[in-house]
């Protein structure tokens, strides 16, 4: 399965549960070991949930800091204040406040 089809990472225990199509299989590693073998169209919003940030349709200021992301599928996930500083920083946000501007159109500027 290539990994544009992987809309987000899970974390379950000692498990990670791997959304992409209609499927959700559990695997057995850590959400920390997925983060460090991904690229950067993956994104770590929180200790829960790692993100495709070429599924993102939408991002919104959110409580205390934080921000909400709305994945193409309407999934909605929330970022902590301290990832929500990271994703800023890294100037993700840009790709996303303009809805007429995408991750990827942002990756070639």
């Amino acid at each position: 399965m290539p990994l544009r089809d992987i809309r987000l990472f899970e974390s379950e225990g000692n498990y990670v549960r791997v959304y992409f199509n209609q499927y959700k299989p559990l695997i057995l590693k850590s959400l920390n070991n997925l983060e460090e073998r991904l690229d950067h169209t993956f994104f770590r919003t929180n200790r829960k949930f790692i993100v495709n940030l070429r599924w993102v349709q939408s991002v919104e200021n959110w409580f205390n800091g934080g921000l909400r992301l709305t994945l193409k599928d309407n999934t909605q996930v929330e970022v902590s204040r301290r990832q929500s500083a990271r994703f800023r920083e890294q100037s993700l946000w840009e790709a996303f406040k303009y809805p007429a501007r995408s991750f990827e159109s942002h990756q070639k500027i």
